[in-house]
C-alpha cells in the first residue's frame, strides 16, 4: 500500500505540473544567462517541497471534519471547473 500511494502521487502530482504556470516560471528563471542553474533548481525545489507539504497539513486537518471520499468529490469538482475556465477564459 506504501509504494501504490507514493507512485500514485508522484504521478499525479508529475503530470499535474508539466507544462503548468510552476514550470514556466522556473524555465523563465533558468533561461537568463547569468542565473546559477543549480541555484533556480534547489530554489523551485524547496519551494515545490514547502508547497507540498503545506498540502499535507491542510489536507490531514480537512479529514478531521471532511470524510475523504467528500473531499475526493470536492477535488474532482474543483479540477473540472478549473478545466471549464481554462477552456473558456479568454
Amino acid at each position: 500500500m506504501l509504494w501504490k500511494t507514493f507512485f500514485t502521487v508522484l504521478t499525479t502530482i508529475f503530470l499535474a505540473e508539466i507544462g503548468d504556470k510552476t514550470q514556466l516560471a522556473t524555465m523563465l528563471f533558468a533561461s537568463e544567462s547569468k542565473a546559477n542553474k543549480w541555484v533556480v533548481f534547489a530554489g523551485a525545489g524547496v519551494a515545490l517541497v514547502l508547497a507540498a507539504g503545506i498540502g499535507v497539513l491542510v489536507g490531514a486537518q480537512l479529514e478531521k471534519f471532511i470524510s475523504p471520499r467528500t473531499l475526493k468529490w470536492l477535488a474532482g469538482v474543483g479540477f473540472i471547473g478549473v478545466g471549464i475556465w481554462t477552456l473558456i477564459a479568454r
